[in-house]
């Protein structure tokens, strides 16, 4: 950014640039170095402790940055309960958030970072580090993770359920969604690649089993037909709200390119999955990724986390660094 030599050309970059945008250029490597020297050690510890004894928990921790940075960027807001003094419905109870789980887990490191330096670490920084690390716990890829964001104080559900696509998304309101965050459709299929790890539940996608496009007893034609008889074995109707189903079957822990595999055979568990496919751009690219190496997508996929923990950051001045991620500072 140093070619913008003036404050108004760079404040006009920043407009171009969009959703990813001017506070990401104070977000920095190590920016806890002198403030709180031991709080990247203190977490990562924590996630190898606790990991490997609940290894679904490190999706779950994924998923919840995801859903964290897609509603009013990544601020922690997603972590705020509801409030009696506001009567605000906060994003926790949003549909979209209602299966969120990993909430106590960071609590549990929040915790533990303000034992060593009180009111130092945010909750937002704490989402974006404890997501990267539980990934590599599991044997995932490594990622960067600027920090310096600040807590968010504001917190609407009618906010996540706009903003969160949901997995019936086809792939006209997926690239909407993503391009309104200043994400690209190679960031798209890669970070839908993170389904390769955890599971979902039969709410999800049981509308692709039993009443497709609200018509009762429709399946969804674009869904392998042996895959859906397997899956209707398990959730054995439509008011299933509780069984859980692998997002990748067999590889479901395991952070790899099965889950890719499957989309082009058909078998990704939702219709935003399938949706990946419509495209001859995304679909052209997931042909890459399946004949190119582990490597190279771990690699990618942790440019397009990176690029995500980026959205709409809040920094210097702006929010706070809150004490409980759950309440905003009185």
């Amino acid at each position: 950014m140093a070619k913008f030599g003036y404050l108004g050309n760079f404040v006009l970059f920043c407009i171009l640039l969009g959703i990813v945008g001017c506070g990401n250029a104070q977000l920095q490597l190590n920016f806890y170095a002198k403030s709180c020297p031991q709080a990247e050690k203190i977490i990562q510890d924590y996630v190898q402790k606790h990991i490997p004894n609940a290894p679904s928990d490190a999706a779950a921790l994924l998923r919840l940055q995801f859903h964290d940075c897609f509603v009013r960027g990544c601020d922690a807001s997603v972590l705020l309960n509801f409030t009696s003094s506001t009567k605000n419905q906060t994003e926790k109870v949003a549909v979209p958030n209602q299966t969120l789980r990993g909430f106590s887990f960071i609590d549990g490191v929040k915790k533990a970072v303000e034992a060593e330096c009180p009111g130092v670490v945010s909750c937002a920084d704490i989402v974006a580090l404890v997501a990267r690390d539980s990934v590599v716990v599991t044997g995932g890829p490594y990622w960067n993770v600027p920090t310096g964001r600040r807590d968010g104080r504001i917190s609407n559900a009618s906010e996540a359920l706009a903003n969160i696509p949901p997995p019936t998304s086809n792939f006209s309101s997926l690239q909407t969604s993503f391009a309104g965050k200043g994400l690209d459709l190679k960031d798209l299929i890669l970070l839908s690649g993170a389904h390769t790890i955890g599971v979902s539940h039969c709410p999800s996608f049981s509308s692709r089993l039993y009443n497709f496009t609200g018509v009762w007893g429709k399946q969804d034609p674009s869904l392998d037909r042996i895959y859906a008889a397997n899956l209707k074995m398990k959730c054995k109707s439509i008011n299933d709200n509780t069984t859980i189903v692998e997002m990748d079957p067999g590889s479901s822990s395991k952070f790899d390119l099965s889950y890719y595999q499957l989309v082009l055979k058909r078998k990704g568990l939702f219709q935003s999955d399938a949706a990946l496919t419509t495209s001859a751009t995304t679909k052209s690219y997931i042909n890459q990724l399946v004949q190119g190496s582990l490597q190279q997508f771990n690699a990618e996929f942790g440019l397009a986390m990176e690029k995500m923990g980026r959205i709409q950051v809040k920094t210097g001045s702006a929010g706070e660094i809150r004490k409980h991620c759950a309440a905003v500072n009185t």
